[in-house]
């Protein structure tokens, strides 16, 4: 009923929709049966909860004009450590299930801190979010690569892959749990004073900080929480495939940001709506699951993200250009 009244509301998220069905229609035709059988649909919604989380820590980035360039770095780095303990090398001696306990506890903190990390150098030191997250995208890489020496951990308890793997009714577990917090994460910033500051911490900083907030603190927040977001999909990750390594998921990042482009969030911050990211990313993997079908390479997948992301911003300048024209039109005929 939500999403219903905020397509009555939002032009924008309505043509979403609309494109989305029509996508999904003309997928089918192109495809036939091979895109929407049992197997394949399964196969989407266990694929889709590890990248959506990481779509969303890029788009609570963006609604604060900045962006993350190390969630997929920070994901993969959690997992290694989270490997690292479930495989008894680091915290030997613990029971299985203590195991699980501390690599879910590890992952999680672990990916907080980095993006705790990045919230400080942004906020306390004013700098440049790009610059920072791919400082730390590399630095983080690089702890991985360390540990790791560029080989995967393989192998977990039975009880650890179950968590990627387990279903209810035949919908994937993780699947539900992701809608879960993506939804409540989204009614969260709609509904709650915390949300509307970061809203308008994004639109205008500047204001922001004459109205008495701290804006520092609210960057440590906001790349505090992208980087829980990073941490919880890194464990969908590696339960999925039952091993970790540095590289996993490296087209995830390019897609984020495509998500966010085309599901309304603007990257200069204070607009979007995550009903929007959620929506594109449906789409999306029905087209990334069109282009497995259709036997692409890896290479020619990047190729054409990379020119659909060009396209999308190309677009989204001029949409902001005939914004700016409107509004100066009426400010100009409320003056005279």
């Amino acid at each position: 009923m939500r999403l219903i009244r905020e397509l009555r509301q939002d032009s924008k998220l309505f043509v979403l929709v609309v494109v989305g069905i029509f996508t999904a229609i003309l997928l089918g035709i192109l495809i036939g049966d091979k895109l929407y059988t049992p197997r394949s649909l399964m196969s989407m919604a266990y694929q889709i909860p590890e990248f959506a989380l990481i779509a969303v820590g890029m788009a609570l980035a963006f609604l604060t004009g900045g962006i993350d360039l190390s969630l997929v770095a920070n994901a993969n780095t959690s997992g290694i450590f989270a490997a690292m303990v479930l495989k008894g090398r680091w915290f030997p001696g613990l029971s299985e299930g203590a195991a699980i306990l501390v690599a879910i506890l590890v992952a999680l903190v672990s990916s907080m801190l980095f993006g705790l990390l990045n919230g400080v150098i942004i906020g306390k030191l004013s700098a440049q979010p790009m610059i920072v997250t791919l400082a730390s995208m590399l630095f983080i890489s690089g702890i991985g690569m360390a540990l790791t020496s560029g080989n995967a951990i393989v192998g977990f308890p039975d009880a650890f892959t179950n968590i990627g793997t387990a279903h209810l009714f035949g919908v994937p577990v993780i699947f539900i749990f992701s809608m879960i917090v993506i939804l409540l994460f989204g009614k969260a910033l709609s509904s709650t004073s915390t949300g509307r500051r970061l809203y308008l911490y994004g639109e205008n900083k500047t204001a922001a900080r004459f109205s008495g907030f701290k804006v520092e603190r609210l960057a440590m927040l906001v790349y505090t929480l992208t980087g829980l977001f990073a941490g919880l999909s890194s464990i969908m990750i590696i339960s999925r495939v039952n091993s970790a390594k540095v590289g996993y998921g490296e087209a995830y990042l390019l897609k984020a940001l495509l998500v966010c482009m085309i599901g309304g969030i603007n990257p200069d911050g204070g607009e979007g709506k995550i009903s929007g990211v959620l929506i594109t990313i449906l789409i999306i993997q029905l087209l990334t699951d069109s282009l497995t079908i259709w036997e692409l390479s890896p290479y020619s997948k990047k190729l054409i993200w990379g020119a659909m992301l060009l396209v999308i911003m190309f677009l989204n300048h001029l949409y902001n250009r005939y914004r700016q024209k409107r509004q100066l039109e009426r400010t100009v005929k409320g003056v005279s």
